[in-house]
């Protein structure tokens, strides 16, 4: 077997990424666009010492999991990568994924839940990040697979309705303007990227542009069209990003128009949400999440609770009604003045925020006297500070509330804190669908 081959197999599994697994004499392959159990012909394209890269050719024997995905760019844009596989198989393939990472990581029994799914699941996201580039006129849309080349789109169905119309009418406005494209190969030129983010229970619209320089020609007249097509549209944002870079965001925002924040709500709950705050993109699945967080942290009213990396205070707001305290810590300094702000709009005054890291905060806290009975986390993909879970280990709270974007750190995380808890129960939910991505709530109880 060497590069170039024509070979054939089945798909016996999935990888962590939606491609497909084939083995030739226990040789790993991995192929994407194809469905476990399908019969396949295949180029082997890439061959490293512990797995090879696939191309398929054709589909000798068909899944019934299958279908035609529906988007028009589906082969070329990067965003999408199992749209050919039915939404109950992708439900499937996710939940055996964090399945099979609880028994090969952690060795415990833990009961994984069936997966939270979507009613519809598309047209969900709530925030659109669009590279902008110059190719014989401006082009906005997503980038292709491992590159930074844009296939230009004019829909996206997994993002709102509202943002196909509003992206389209914006890239005719940078033309008419003759806005200058930012180029990251010269480090030339301005705008940078285009983002969109709208409330999905408030009618609220943000658009962000993010430039090189202080200074975009025509900002303000391009902003005057925008809100005056779009009443929708409550607030256009410039955010500076000086850096030869690809993080998307720069340090400094100012308002060109209208509000500098536009609100969304979940539940009952109102938030402000800035250019630069988290906040999730799936509204509903939003909900479904928080609430079995709420339920896993089994409030009654009397309980003292931590939200460790609380953001803008979206999770640590949400248990508040149902607490006798909420303690929110974050090291962003912007975020936490969004969460105190946030508290305060929604007459939560048994709150508190503090800026800084948590393992210091926490051990401050306690200190004073503060003694939590949950703990809540939901930190970034890398999961969580390792002296921040010793420090949690020390501070000992009856139950940990883990939210994890990311369950190969999930099951890292429980391999430290596993010595003093008991790991109840994982559920996870599908806040991404047509993608690989899978979120996870774990609930954990202390020992003894």
């Amino acid at each position: 077997m060497k590069k170039n081959d024509i070979l054939t197999g089945t798909v016996i599994d999935y990888t962590h990424e939606g491609n497909g697994v084939v083995k030739i004499d226990g040789y790993p392959i991995f192929i994407p666009h194809v469905v476990k159990d399908e019969q396949i012909t295949f180029k082997l394209i890439k061959q490293n010492k512990g797995f090879g890269i696939g191309k398929l050719i054709s589909i000798e024997e068909e899944s019934q999991d299958r279908v035609t995905p529906p988007c028009i760019y589906y082969q070329q844009c990067g965003g999408c990568n199992i749209q050919h596989l039915n939404y109950d198989a992708q439900l499937t393939m996710k939940e055996n994924q964090v399945k099979n990472l609880v028994q090969k990581m952690t060795k415990l029994d833990v009961p994984v839940k069936s997966i939270m799914g979507m009613e519809h699941p598309w047209r969900y996201r709530n925030k659109s990040q669009l590279p902008v580039q110059y190719k014989d006129g401006i082009v906005t849309g997503f980038y292709k697979p491992r590159s930074h080349d844009i296939v230009p789109i004019e829909e996206c169905l997994i993002q709102k309705e509202s943002h196909d119309h509003l992206m389209n009418v914006i890239r005719q406005l940078l033309e008419k303007y003759q806005v200058s494209i930012y180029d990251e190969r010269k480090h030339k030129g301005n705008l940078r990227h285009i983002i969109l983010r709208s409330g999905t229970k408030v009618n609220e619209t943000m658009v962000v542009f993010v430039t090189k320089s202080h200074k975009m020609m025509n900002i303000e007249a391009i902003a005057d069209e925008l809100m005056t097509q779009f009443p929708a549209v409550t607030s256009v944002r410039q955010n500076i990003n000086p850096d030869k870079t690809n993080v998307i965001l720069g340090h400094q925002s100012k308002t060109i128009k209208g509000n500098d924040h536009i609100h969304d709500r979940l539940d009952d709950l109102l938030f402000e949400i800035s250019d630069t705050s988290f906040y999730q993109v799936n509204h509903a699945q939003t909900e479904k999440l928080y609430h079995q967080a709420l339920q896993y942290a089994e409030l009654t009213g009397r309980q003292n609770v931590i939200d460790a990396y609380c953001g803008i205070g979206t999770i640590g707001l949400f248990m508040a009604s149902h607490a006798e305290r909420v303690y929110g810590v974050e090291i962003v300094e912007k975020a936490i003045m969004d969460a105190k702000r946030n508290a305060e709009n929604n007459n939560l005054a048994n709150t508190h925020f503090e800026t800084g890291r948590a393992e210091d905060i926490i051990v401050k806290w306690q200190q004073e006297g503060i003694k939590p009975h949950v703990v809540m986390v939901d930190p970034p993909r890398k999961g969580c500070d390792a002296v921040f879970l010793e420090t949690l280990l020390e501070l000992a709270p009856e139950r940990i509330v883990y939210v994890s974007c990311n369950p190969s750190t999930l099951m890292r995380d429980i391999q430290l804190l596993k010595e003093k808890y008991h790991i109840e129960e994982i559920t996870p939910v599908d806040m991404f669908p047509q993608t690989t991505h899978v979120e996870a709530v774990c609930k954990m109880t202390l020992k003894g």
